[in-house]
C-alpha cells in the first residue's frame, strides 16, 4: 500500500437540509482519514456538494433567486456541518465550479464511442430526478410514495451511455475484489440486481427539460444528466485531467456511500471510469441508514433528527462517539435520544471520564500530581487494526471500550487507595502505588492514541492531562446530562 491515500464521500443535493445521513459519510471517512495518518499516510479526503437539476432550479424559482445564487446560498449548511462533525477533509467541490465542468464535457468527449443517441419513454419523477418502470408505477397507482406526485409519462430524445457493453468487466471487478464492495451482503445484493446485465443509461435530456446542467459538448439542445456530472467529481477534484497530481491519489482506497445509491457507484461509475481507460476504486464502504426507535426517518412523520441539535447539546465528540459506535458501520443502525443519553451517561461519563478522574485524583492526592516512569499500555492491538482493515470502525471502537472497562476493573480490584493507606507501616507500598498508578497512566494513553480516529479532542485531553509527568488539572471530561432520561439522584 502505497503512502498516498484517497477517501470519498457522496456530494449531497444543495435543495434540503442536511441530515444525519450526510454527517455519516463525513464521520466515517474522516476515522478512516485519521487513523490512516496516525500510521505514516497522506490521506486525501474529498467533500463536495451536488447543485445542479431541476429540483435546484424549481426549488431556486421559488425563493425568486436565480439557481447559481441559489446554490451559493444553500451550500454553505453543508460545509458547516462538515466542520462541525470535526471531519478534516482536504478537497472540497462544487459541481458548478468552472474547472469542473470543463472535466466533465472532456470526460463526456473521451466517453464518445459509447454513447449514442434514442428516445426514451418513460414515467418520470421531478422528486427523484429520475424514470421508473411500468411495474414500480403499477405497485404505487401512479404516485410516487416519497412524494406524493403523480408520476409523468415523458417520451424525449436523449443520449445514452452503453453501460450494457462493460457488464463482464463490472462484474468480474466485483467478484474478484478488484472493487471490493463491503459488506459481502451488499456485494452480493448487488451482483443479483445485474445479473442479466447492466441496462444502457439515460445520459442527457434536451434542455426544455433539463434547464440547470453542463451542456453537452457539440449539442447545445442536450443537458448533462446528473449522474455523469455527480459521479466525476471524485475525479475532477484531484485535478483529472488536466492537472497530474490526480493519478498520486487515483484510484480511491475508499468511497463511502449510502446504500441507497451503490447501484450508480457499482454500476455507472466503474462503466464511466473503464470508458475513459481509468482504474476502477478499491472499495465501496456501502454503510446503512439511521433509523428512529425503529422507524425510518422521513420529514412526513416528522421524526427527523438534525445532527447540529445533537452536536450541541452533548459536544462534538460524544456525537462521534456514538454514531460511529452504536451505529454499526456495515448495516442500518438505530437512533433515539434516549439511547444517546443513557451511552452519554453511562459509557462516556462513568466509563472513560470517570476512569480519568479517578486516576488524576490520586495521583494528586497520593504523589502530588507526579507521574512515576509510566510504561507503554501493554494491550494487543491486533484487534483493532483488525477491525480498521474490515473497515468496521465500531468494532475498533468496542477493543477501545473493552480497554477502558478493564482499567477501570484493575483498579477496583488493586485498590490504590488501600495501598496508599500501608505506607505509614509498610516500606514496599511507595514503591508498589507508583507503579500502580504509572500502570494506570500508561494505559490510558494508550487509550488516549487509540480514540484519535474516533475523539480527537477527547484523545487530546487525556493526552494533555498526564504527557508531561505531572498531571495537569482539566475540565470534567462529559459531565452528565439528563435531557431525555431520569436523573438517578434527583428524588422522584
Amino acid at each position: 500500500m502505497g503512502k498516498n491515500l484517497y477517501i470519498t464521500t457522496a456530494i449531497p443535493y444543495v435543495n434540503g437540509t442536511p441530515h444525519i445521513g450526510n454527517a455519516l459519510d463525513y464521520l466515517l471517512a474522516d476515522i478512516w482519514k485519521r487513523y490512516q495518518e496516525q500510521n505514516g499516510k497522506t490521506v486525501r479526503f474529498q467533500v463536495g456538494t451536488d447543485e445542479h437539476g431541476n429540483k435546484i432550479a424549481a426549488k431556486a424559482a421559488e425563493d425568486g433567486l436565480d439557481p447559481q445564487s441559489y446554490t451559493d446560498k444553500m451550500y454553505p449548511n453543508f460545509e458547516a456541518l462538515m466542520k462541525k462533525v470535526g471531519a478534516n477533509y482536504t478537497d472540497f467541490i462544487r459541481t458548478t465550479d468552472g474547472h469542473h465542468k470543463g472535466a466533465v464535457q472532456y470526460i463526456w468527449q473521451q466517453l464518445q464511442p459509447y454513447i449514442y443517441k434514442g428516445t426514451y419513454q418513460g414515467w418520470y419523477c421531478m422528486g427523484h430526478e429520475a424514470f421508473f418502470t411500468d411495474k414500480e408505477v403499477e405497485a404505487t397507482a401512479g404516485v410516487c410514495p416519497d412524494h406524493q406526485t403523480p408520476y409523468e409519462q415523458v417520451a424525449e430524445e436523449n443520449y445514452f451511455l452503453k453501460t450494457s457493453e462493460f457488464t463482464d468487466r463490472i462484474r468480474e471487478a466485483i467478484e474478484k475484489n478488484k472493487m471490493q464492495i463491503v459488506p459481502e451482503f451488499r456485494k452480493n445484493e448487488f451482483l443479483n440486481l445485474i445479473k442479466d446485465g447492466l441496462p444502457d443509461v439515460s445520459i442527457s435530456r434536451p434542455k426544455k427539460s433539463l434547464t440547470w446542467g453542463v451542456s453537452v459538448p457539440g449539442d447545445p439542445d442536450q443537458i448533462m444528466y446528473v449522474w455523469v456530472d455527480a459521479l466525476s467529481n471524485y475525479l475532477t477534484v484531484l485535478g483529472y485531467p488536466d492537472k497530474p497530481e490526480w493519478q498520486e491519489y487515483w484510484p480511491a482506497d475508499v468511497q463511502v456511500v449510502g446504500k441507497d445509491i451503490l447501484r450508480f457507484h457499482a454500476g455507472i461509475w466503474p462503466a464511466m471510469l473503464l470508458g475513459i481507460g481509468v482504474s476502477l476504486p478499491k472499495k465501496l464502504l456501502v454503510h446503512g441508514f439511521v433509523n428512529v426507535g425503529g422507524a425510518k426517518m422521513s420529514k412526513t412523520v416528522g421524526n427527523v433528527v438534525d445532527p447540529n441539535e445533537v452536536i450541541d447539546q452533548y459536544g462534538v465528540d460524544a456525537f462521534r462517539y456514538f454514531f460511529s459506535r452504536h451505529i454499526p458501520t456495515l448495516d442500518d443502525g438505530d437512533f433515539t435520544w434516549e439511547k444517546f443519553e443513557m451511552a452519554y451517561n453511562n459509557e462516556l461519563a462513568n466509563d472513560l471520564g470517570n476512569l480519568v478522574a479517578r486516576v488524576a485524583n490520586m495521583l494528586t492526592k497520593y504523589q502530588a500530581g507526579v507521574i512515576g516512569d509510566a510504561p507503554l499500555g501493554e494491550h494487543d492491538m491486533k484487534l483493532y487494526h483488525a477491525a480498521f482493515e474490515r473497515l468496521e470502525s465500531n468494532k475498533a471502537l468496542d477493543e477501545v471500550w473493552h480497554m477502558v472497562r478493564s482499567l477501570n476493573k484493575y483498579i477496583d480490584d488493586v485498590k490504590p487507595w488501600e495501598i496508599a493507606k500501608r505506607k505509614e507501616v509498610d516500606t514496599d507500598a511507595e514503591a508498589h502505588l507508583t507503579e500502580v498508578l504509572a500502570h494506570c497512566v500508561g494505559n490510558l494513553l494508550q487509550i488516549g492514541d487509540l480514540l484519535k480516529p474516533f475523539m480527537p479532542t477527547t484523545a487530546q485531553a487525556i493526552h494533555s492531562m498526564f504527557e508531561t509527568g505531572v498531571v495537569v488539572e482539566s475540565a470534567v471530561l462529559f459531565p452528565k446530562i439528563y435531557q431525555h432520561t431520569a436523573n438517578p439522584r434527583q428524588p422522584k
